[in-house]
């Protein structure tokens, strides 16, 4: 890898992740440098100042890979320069700077209150913003409770569930930002109409939140096909494969970043399944979704990491046995 030597005693760095001097310091595979730091924000657009002590080593742009310490690989075409000022960006989409992010499981393991036997046995695994992961494996191995820790339903006995973006410290999941939908979903409704089932853990009583709510569940019904149905029916009048799309607006209308499924295609016809998975093709482009299921080939082509659980609650990242 060829290497351009920056002289300058102040090299400007451009990132839409707020970062600190290490990290910073990271980028030049250098952390022992002496430097210091300004900060300068900008429409969202971090501009740092580092005033280096001496020459550093810098990645060359178009050199045939960016090592980043951190354990962070950049893609060289994501690298760009002009005279002492480089720009790190994260993946384009319609012009913008997005910066991208990922769900992590680290060494999971869960003991019920008052046995003696774990259920998971250190779990890990990470999934990518924006993908679909699969959990297949023989009933009881412990594939739902590994769903219900990632909810926040039930605390593991040890390890840590956390999201990591680039150049950032790690942070808890918070349990609002993921929902989780069980297995034949449709047997827990609660209310009369679908207005009223969508709706139900949203705070309608607040005036100011109207508008909010009104946007939610416009883009919750909208999401999964329900825009031809009537709010006042009764959700039990529905057929199968529309329950199950009901039953994921009352997830989507709280707007979660992961998504997780258990089951989402068991008890129905060849059509509703059909139209379940298209649907969940489509989410996949706005949200993370990670599905326990036996139903492999009908998931398959959505699928882009997949992961056996073992009786024991051992899990491994293997290819769907298809």
């Amino acid at each position: 890898m060829s290497l351009l030597y920056i002289k300058e005693k102040v090299v400007k760095i451009q990132t839409t992740v707020s970062s600190s001097p290490y990290h910073l310091f990271a980028i030049f595979n250098n952390p022992q440098i002496k430097a210091t730091c300004n900060t300068h924000v900008s429409n969202l657009v971090y501009v740092y100042e580092v005033r280096m002590s001496r020459s550093v080593p810098l990645p060359h742009p178009y050199s045939s890979s960016v090592v980043v310490k951190l354990s962070t690989k950049l893609n060289p075409h994501l690298l760009s320069s002009s005279s002492n000022y480089y720009s790190i960006r994260s993946k384009k989409k319609n012009g913008a700077i997005h910066a991208s992010y990922s769900f992590h499981a680290r060494d999971l393991t869960y003991r019920p209150p008052g046995t003696q036997i774990n259920l998971l046995n250190h779990v890990s695994f990470t999934l990518p913003h924006k993908s679909f992961g699969l959990i297949f494996g023989p009933s009881g191995s412990g594939k739902t409770t590994l769903l219900q820790l990632i909810a926040g339903l039930t605390k593991p006995t040890s390890g840590s569930i956390f999201t990591q973006t680039p150049f950032q410290p790690p942070l808890p999941l918070s349990p609002q930002s993921v929902a989780i939908l069980f297995q034949f979903p449709e047997r827990y409704f609660v209310a009369d109409t679908v207005f009223d089932e969508i709706t139900f853990a949203l705070p309608r009583h607040k005036t100011h939140l109207q508008h909010l709510i009104a946007t939610r569940l416009e883009t919750a019904i909208t999401s999964v096909g329900l825009s031809g149905i009537a709010l006042d029916k009764n959700p039990n009048s529905l057929s199968g494969g529309y329950k199950r799309r009901l039953a994921l607006a009352v997830q989507l209308v709280q707007t979660p970043e992961l998504l997780v499924l258990d089951e989402p295609l068991a008890g129905l016809d060849w059509k509703a399944r059909a139209d379940v998975v298209k649907l969940l093709k489509n989410l996949k482009k706005e949200l993370t979704i990670l599905v326990v299921s036996h139903d492999l080939k009908e998931l398959a082509p959505l699928v882009d990491k997949s992961w056996r659980m073992d009786v024991g609650g051992l899990l491994i990242e293997k290819p769907l046995p298809i």
